[in-house]
């Protein structure tokens, strides 16, 4: 892609040199002069130009295809101490959808250690599994799973490839891109395919979550994704499924890890993981302290439920961040999600919008969080949570 300017259309007015957010743009001799070194082609000197004298050329570049030995979609199974993860069974709920809207495949990808139930994830959509079992392979190092994976990618040339964007998929997974110098659509919350054109479309909140943005990755494949938990319910089991499952040999001598895990240690403040619990409490910027987060904790343990948060307490430091829910915390589907003076923004609704049943408990009746609510009760939190306790303990 280059950048031009058309100087027999060229006015020399200047409205396109303010536009330019590197200043790359002068007027010499009433002409606009664009420095090519820098320029990011982002297109805002065109904008500006009344007199459409400025031009981004684009070469055609080919579009890949089935004929090129791309077919098929991938899923990114993740495993922790031997057990798969539920991200992954969700992945292949819309993976198998994706694969049977473009007539191909779906296969998995396990890297570990004599990790159970491989047999499952046919159960739920694959047609093929592969599984590279290693010990070195037993817990995740990121430079040694994106090594793996390319690989695999390399030989099998897969269309498209889904991972959960956990903190294992947003580490490695943007490597495996590299590698392949391909494109990544991080933290997606929507698959789709193009029907025209065969493209994967690739949707995620931009601008701060006040705007969705559909990314395409027209001329190279794989098209890579990573999707955030619980953005897709996992598929109903079918046992009666057939699929193959294919064990792939893995080579150490060919990767050098240039890390070393010594522990993994897990958050010991988690009674409940909030990605799979049912029920989750949580806290806002309305519990005024970090002290008054025990009242949560009360009614979380009356329900048998995690406790959340969303970003301001976190960023306070009234809880850890594993707790955080929402666009730069974790994406939950519990049955029921209790917000305790969380007025909701767009930034947290992102990420728990889509719970089976909302109820709200907010002294404002105008927080944003009443027009997602299941029930309402617009009064002080901390005379409503104690008699919720109250009762809940009495029945």
């Amino acid at each position: 892609m280059t950048i031009r300017v058309d100087l027999g259309k060229c006015a020399g007015c200047g409205s396109c040199a303010p536009a330019c957010p590197f200043g790359l743009i002068k007027i010499v001799d009433e002409k606009a002069r664009i420095a090519e070194e820098g320029c990011t082609l982002c297109g805002a000197c065109r904008d500006a130009c009344a007199f459409e004298a400025i031009l981004i050329e684009t070469g055609a570049a080919p579009v890949p295809s089935a004929a090129d030995g791309y077919h098929g979609v991938w899923v990114f199974a993740e495993q922790r101490d031997g057990k798969l993860g539920s991200v992954g069974y969700e992945l292949l709920a819309r993976g198998r959808e994706l694969a049977d809207t473009l007539h191909t495949e779906l296969a998995a990808v396990c890297l570990g250690h004599n990790v159970a139930d491989t047999a499952t994830l046919i159960a739920h959509g694959a047609d093929k599994v592969y599984v590279v079992d290693a010990e070195s392979l037993a817990t995740p190092q990121e430079d040694i799973y994106a090594a793996e994976m390319a690989r695999l990618v390399m030989a099998h040339k897969p269309e498209i490839v889904l991972a959960g964007a956990t903190s294992l998929g947003r580490a490695f997974v943007p490597r495996v891109a590299a590698i392949l110098k391909t494109g990544l659509t991080a933290d997606c919350t929507s698959l789709d395919i193009d029907a025209a054109k065969g493209l994967l479309l690739q949707t995620r909140p931009a601008f701060g979550g006040n705007l969705m943005a559909t990314i395409i990755c027209e001329h190279k494949r794989p098209q890579m994704a990573t999707v955030r938990p619980r953005v897709f319910k996992k598929g109903t089991p079918r046992p009666d499924r057939k699929g193959q499952i294919i064990g792939v040999d893995f080579d150490k001598s060919a990767v050098t890890s240039k890390t070393k895990l010594l522990n993994f240690i897990g958050d010991l403040t988690k009674k409940v993981k909030i990605e799979d619990a049912d029920i989750i409490v949580s806290g806002g910027r309305g519990l005024g302290k970090p002290e008054n987060f025990k009242l949560i904790e009360e009614l979380a343990n009356v329900l048998g439920a995690a406790v959340g948060s969303s970003r301001p307490p976190v960023d306070n430091g009234w809880i850890p961040y594993a707790h955080q829910v929402g666009q730069t915390g974790k994406t939950v589907r519990p049955k029921l999600y209790v917000a305790c003076g969380i007025s909701g923004s767009v930034q947290h609704m992102a990420g728990m919008g889509t719970s089976e049943c909302i109820v709200a408990i907010n002294n404002d009746p105008n927080a944003p969080i009443f027009e997602i609510a299941t029930y309402g009760i617009v009064g002080d939190l901390f005379k409503i949570v104690p008699i919720l306790v109250e009762k809940l303990k009495s029945r």
